[in-house]
């Protein structure tokens, strides 16, 4: 499967995130997955040594207008790299090319891709596929938007994501899945 990660750019090598990205991205390698992180720094790169280092094809989906706004390059570890023009269109290529995607933590933009994979499966623009968000911080940000807009956010909208408490809960997940 082509596998999406959607995570944070700040993580560094010495945060407990670092560690579990590495080991989500080793896990999907060692399982035979294709990977597909954002393709920078903090997770994604974490994501992509753990898949790269377990022989798997890390495919980084990069884009001029990130670059143009904070100085980075690609990160060593992806073995092929799907450059875009825009913010947007990288985004799109990161949901549209999946068979599933997991959500790590992050800030604005991994809300953003969530937001808008969970948005695209709604409204039915893109064929089902699993949304998987990972750990409690994940879910209680959805439990509070809920709880809040709970008229606005029906049961059946809901069930598109699915929410996990760890990047091994996850993994085993989606070994469950038939896609």
């Amino acid at each position: 499967m082509y596998i999406t990660i959607f995570g944070g750019s700040k993580l560094e090598p010495d945060d407990p995130g670092y560690g579990d990205a590495l080991r989500l991205g080793k896990m999907l390698g060692e399982a035979g997955h294709v990977v597909l992180p954002g393709g920078y720094i903090g997770s994604m790169e974490a994501v992509s040594r753990g898949a790269a280092e377990a022989g798997a094809q890390v495919i980084g989906i990069t884009c001029d207008e990130i670059e143009k706004w904070r100085p980075v390059r690609p990160n060593q570890w992806l073995t092929e790299e799907r450059r875009y023009p825009t913010l947007y269109q990288r985004i799109q290529a990161l949901i549209e090319s999946c068979d599933a995607a997991f959500a790590l933590p992050g800030g604005a933009g991994t809300l953003t891709e969530i937001s808008m994979m969970w948005t695209l499966l709604l409204t039915r623009v893109i064929a089902p596929r699993p949304l998987i968000l990972l750990g409690e911080g994940w879910q209680s940000v959805f439990n509070l938007f809920f709880e809040k807009f709970n008229s606005q956010i029906p049961q059946d909208q809901r069930s598109w994501l699915t929410f996990l408490p760890n990047v091994d809960a996850g993994v085993r997940y989606l070994t469950t899945l038939n896609i």
